[in-house]
């Protein structure tokens, strides 16, 4: 799994590499092999700080930059620094947390949309309150509140819910010998 991993990043990494699109991307500037299209170097300028000060002068110091910068890849590369284990791991770490990251973010969304709070969830709550001597402040001045931390007990829950499925279905086998051996 792991060697199918780097392949793949290696595969996006290497097909990102100056490929240069047939049709209206022409070729800003090459250094050695590797093309640098007009449309990689606009959208490269424009994640940029150089950005926020979009002059010839900006353009010609991010371009200066990036020229700088694909330079040492490519010396990195040509001293074997992209075969690295160190640096095969790296990626892998970077692709799993990058991957986790989108897929987290997307999940999160779909559950706070279903997550849904009604006005009798966040007045039993208010009730409860009132009754325990734990709030003194009107039920408009809780409302808020109280359907914010009922909503996020309800995602985490939901939240929960859906690892324990993920959980459920998987093949996990763990080997304990091996896990509590402290060497």
């Amino acid at each position: 799994m792991k060697k199918h991993i780097i392949i793949l990043a290696l595969g996006l990494f290497v097909a990102g590499c100056g490929v240069n699109q047939p049709g209206n991307n022409p070729v800003l500037v090459k250094v050695n092999n590797y093309e640098i299209t007009r449309e990689e170097f606009e959208r490269e300028f424009k994640d940029s700080r150089y950005a926020s000060a979009d002059t010839p002068e900006a353009r010609k110091e991010f371009l200066d930059n990036l020229i700088s910068r694909k330079l040492i890849l490519q010396d990195a590369q040509a001293r074997g620094l992209d075969k690295d284990k160190a640096f095969l791991r790296a990626i892998e770490r970077f692709w799993e947390q990058s991957l986790l990251k989108i897929y987290l973010d997307q999940k999160t969304r779909e559950i706070a949309a279903g997550a849904g709070v009604d006005d009798k969830m966040i007045e039993a709550v208010y009730k409860k309150l009132v009754q325990e001597g734990k709030t003194d402040k009107t039920y408009q001045e809780m409302y808020p509140q109280i359907k914010w931390q009922i909503a996020k007990a309800k995602e985490a829950d939901l939240m929960n819910a859906w690892i324990a499925q993920l959980r459920a279905r998987a093949d996990i086998r763990v080997n304990d010998v091996y896990l509590n051996n402290k060497k």
